[in-house]
Formats: structure tokens, C-alpha cells, sequence
């Protein structure tokens, strides 16, 4: 019986091996490119005598490339009578444009500027100055500033509002920084983010203003603003929204009665809260209320008893007849703009603070854009 001889491979070493081959061919293809570039250039090729010629080869000089195949070194002409450029590497640049574009995605998709530097180096062997990183992140921030600020023109019968809290240095101290985010639902039933912006704090003056510029763009035919009982959101709603009525989160609401009752009643009041929001009209749902406040009067949770009494008109709004009752579920709560305010906390948790409040807005606002790129 013959011997079966197994061959092993050294997997490491044949990947190395491997990608050596591929970045000297790549060498050798953008060297030729180049060469036949700077015969373009100059009018006629090297050695040859033409009536048409505009420059004169004057040798090469060495160039370092980073580019998908990894770091390499490219032998770029150098002309005698004209200047040599090439649709095949820009001047002054250093890396392929897909190598930045992969880099500045790793970033925007949750890793922090420290991780993007070493997985460059791995991969491509060189690492993206700091500075480099800061000019393509200027390039990136005036495309985000034009979609911020886009007309909008459909009508938006539901908007959804709320804030998400981050952390910025200032002055040498560090300080919180709300960025607004507003969420549009039209006619049609597609759901669009139509507002980004930094709101310092979540005060009257900073929804006024984020409001107005909702308005400035185009927003038109609000008819129910969903959100959680922010005083400043309230005031601006009223003043700038009259049209509109405005609806108090479900779950935000049920969270405030449940936070004024002993935890160990905690879970009877939550059933009874269910029961209430399972009613198929507002008459019925405020009835109920009514009935559970009284209960909870006698049982002595009295805080919980006042805060739904108080409440309950405004975490009702979606009840009334105007709105279809197809339309309830989705609206009564400000759940859609929370799962977004979760995929912005997961990116910004690895960079901790910002250095100024626009590179906070900037950031969020890119990654809503990445998180809605496939919303309906």
C-alpha cells in the first residue's frame, strides 16, 4: 500500500507570500500607467523623435502609495518642460481614495479614532495622520450640513421630538450638550428624519429654535407632536404648533406613575396602567384611569394616584376621533426616536466626550443617516 505523504502549508506564510505578489504587481501596472501618462504629457515616447514633442523625461523619483492592495513604493516621471499630472495617483496625495473612504466608514460605524489608526496600519501598513482625518472629516461635515439643511416638502401630519444628552469639553471643564432630533411621518406612512441639531440644553429657547428651523424649511401639516413632558418642548409646541396637538409618551408617562409608587406595588399599578391603555376609546380609557386613580387613593400611593389624574388627557392625545385608529400604536409612544437615540448612544459611547458641540451634532447626525438609510 503506497504512503499517502500529507502536505502542510504554512498558511501565514502563504498568505505573506501572496500578498507580496499582488503589491508588486500592482507596482509594476501603476509604474507603467504612470510612464504612459508622462508620454502623453510630453507629446511622444521615450527615445522618440517627433516634431510634436512638449517635454523631455528627466528620470523618476520614488513615491509611497497606500492603496487596497497594501503600502507600496511607485516610480513617478519627472518632465523637463511641463508639468507631470496623472489621473492615476492626484498630487500630494499618499492613500487611494477607497482606503480613506474605508477608514472614515470604520469611523462613522463605531470605532474610535485610535482603532481606525492601528486597523489601518494592519492593513495597508501606514497610518492616516491626524490631520489627514481631520481634512476628509471637513469634506464629510459640509455634505451633512447640506443634508441637515434640505428643504422639506412633503407634509408631515406626525413628528416625533426628543433629545439625547452627550459630553463635551469646555473651557478645560466638561459639560453636557443636547443634540435635537426630530423624526416626520407622512401621509403615505414613510417615516424620514427631517431635523439634527444642537440644542445646548433642552430648553424653550432651544426647541424654539429647532422648531423654527423645521418650519423655515418647510414643515407643514403637523397635526400630532409626540414626545416626553419636557417644559421647554411643551412651550414651544404650543407657541410655534398651535395646530397641533401633542401627545405625551405612553411608556414615559406610565415610568412617571410608577416611579411615585412603593416598590412593592410596582407590579399591580403596571397591570392596571396596561388595563387602561387597552381601552378602544378615549372615553373609556379616561374612565378607566379614573377608576384605577381612585384604587390607588385607597391604597395609599396617593403620589401615583395625582400624577395619572394629571397626565392622562395628555398621554391620550392619540385617542381622539382626528386620528385613525390604524395610527394609534405607532404614535402613542416616542419609541421610534429612542431606538434611534440607542444606535447614536452605541457610537458615541466609544469616543466619551467631544472637543466642541459640532463635532458631537456632526457625528450624530452621520450616524442617523447610516442607522435610516434603509427605512420604508
Amino acid at each position: 500500500m503506497p504512503d499517502k505523504k500529507i502536505i502542510q502549508v504554512d498558511q501565514a506564510m502563504f498568505e505573506t507570500e501572496l500578498d507580496r505578489m499582488v503589491s508588486r504587481k500592482v507596482e509594476e501596472i501603476l509604474d507603467a500607467m504612470l510612464d504612459a501618462d508622462a508620454e502623453r504629457v510630453a507629446g511622444a515616447g521615450r527615445y522618440e523623435r517627433s516634431d510634436g514633442r512638449k517635454a523631455y523625461l528627466a528620470g523618476h523619483y520614488e513615491r509611497r502609495l497606500t492603496v487596497k492592495a497594501g503600502g507600496m513604493t511607485v516610480r513617478v516621471p519627472r518632465l523637463k518642460g511641463a508639468l507631470f499630472e496623472s489621473a492615476v495617483i492626484q498630487r500630494h496625495r499618499t492613500r487611494e481614495s477607497s482606503v480613506e473612504e474605508a477608514l472614515m466608514e470604520m469611523y462613522f460605524s463605531g470605532v474610535s479614532t485610535r482603532q481606525v489608526d492601528a486597523v489601518g496600519e494592519r492593513l495597508w501598513g501606514d497610518r492616516m495622520p491626524p490631520q489627514t482625518l481631520s481634512d476628509d472629516l471637513k469634506r464629510v461635515y459640509k455634505d451633512i450640513d447640506e443634508w441637515r439643511n434640505r428643504p422639506l416638502e412633503r407634509t408631515f401630519p406626525y413628528v416625533f421630538m426628543d433629545g439625547i444628552w452627550l459630553k463635551r469639553s469646555w473651557g478645560g471643564s466638561i459639560e453636557n450638550v443636547s443634540v435635537l432630533v426630530a423624526i416626520g411621518v407622512g401621509d403615505d406612512g414613510r417615516r424620514e428624519v427631517i431635523g439634527v441639531d444642537e440644542g445646548m440644553k433642552e430648553d424653550t429657547a432651544s426647541w424654539e429654535s429647532f422648531i423654527r428651523g423645521l418650519l423655515e424649511r418647510g414643515l407643514k401639516g403637523v397635526r400630532l407632536a409626540i414626545g416626553d413632558r419636557n417644559p421647554g418642548l411643551l412651550h414651544a409646541v404650543g407657541e410655534l404648533l398651535p395646530g397641533a396637538r401633542r401627545q405625551r409618551c405612553m411608556v414615559h408617562f406610565e415610568r412617571n406613575v410608577l416611579a411615585k409608587t412603593p416598590r412593592r406595588r410596582r407590579k399591580p399599578v403596571a397591570a392596571k396602567l396596561k388595563a387602561v391603555f387597552a381601552m378602544e376609546d378615549r372615553a373609556r380609557t379616561l374612565e378607566k384611569a379614573g377608576s384605577v386613580a381612585a384604587e390607588l387613593d385607597s391604597e395609599k400611593p396617593k403620589e401615583a394616584a395625582s400624577c395619572l389624574r394629571e397626565g392622562i388627557g395628555e398621554a391620550t392625545a392619540y385617542q381622539l376621533p382626528e386620528f385613525p385608529m390604524e395610527h394609534w400604536r405607532p404614535v402613542r409612544t416616542n419609541n421610534m426616536v429612542e431606538r434611534l437615540n440607542r444606535e447614536i448612544r452605541r457610537r458615541t459611547r466609544v469616543v466619551g466626550q467631544f472637543p466642541d458641540g459640532r463635532s458631537a451634532l456632526m457625528l450624530v447626525t452621520r450616524r442617523i443617516r447610516h442607522v435610516t438609510q434603509n427605512w420604508p
